[in-house]
């Protein structure tokens, strides 16, 4: 029967330049075998990385980075952005009772020709000398609010390409 390990080879996974940690982790696949070349079976794989790890700063350890395998270099896969999201438990404490909470979301197209979809949340938020414990938006307020939001993302995203874009949103 034997080890199924020792059918296996690890790789190198490099972040894009635009990350100050460029080695980011390992990555196994099966070894190359007849007619199925091990390299291509990498092409493609989606990986996900903490931020905090990608740029040494522990205060950005609540966003995640996917990333994208393009290349394969001897025994490294370079890797190009490939999205971003945000912990669940970062979610669930920003989310507050008596308040409304705003998403919008939308396809932007960079100047590099790469579509994005991006999403954004807003929430109500209470004035200084208001009394009332709660301070939800009507319908009419909140669809101001969203059409607004969706503006920013489409007007701020068109012009900038995607690496702009990342290092823009304060993930490099």
């Amino acid at each position: 029967m034997g080890d199924p390990f020792l059918k296996k080879e690890w790789y190198d996974i490099k972040a894009p330049s635009m990350f100050s940690v460029r080695k980011c982790g390992k990555t196994l696949i099966t070894r190359t075998q007849g007619t199925k070349i091990a390299t291509e079976e990498l092409k493609g794989r989606v990986l996900e990385v903490n931020l905090a790890d990608l740029n040494n700063d522990e205060g950005q350890a609540s966003k995640k980075i996917k990333l994208c395998i393009e290349e394969v270099q001897g025994r490294n896969c370079l890797t190009d952005f490939h999205g971003m999201e945000l912990t669940r438990d970062k979610i669930c404490s920003m989310i507050q009772k008596f308040q409304s909470l705003i998403e919008a979301h939308v396809d932007v197209k960079t100047t590099d020709g790469f579509t994005v979809r991006m999403f954004v949340i807003a929430f109500t938020k209470k004035r200084p000398d208001q009394v009332k414990t709660s301070c939800y938006a009507q319908s009419a307020q909140i669809r101001k609010i969203r059409k607004k939001m969706t503006d920013i993302m489409t007007a701020e995203a068109g012009k900038v390409s995607l690496r702009e874009l990342v290092k823009k949103l304060g993930f490099a």
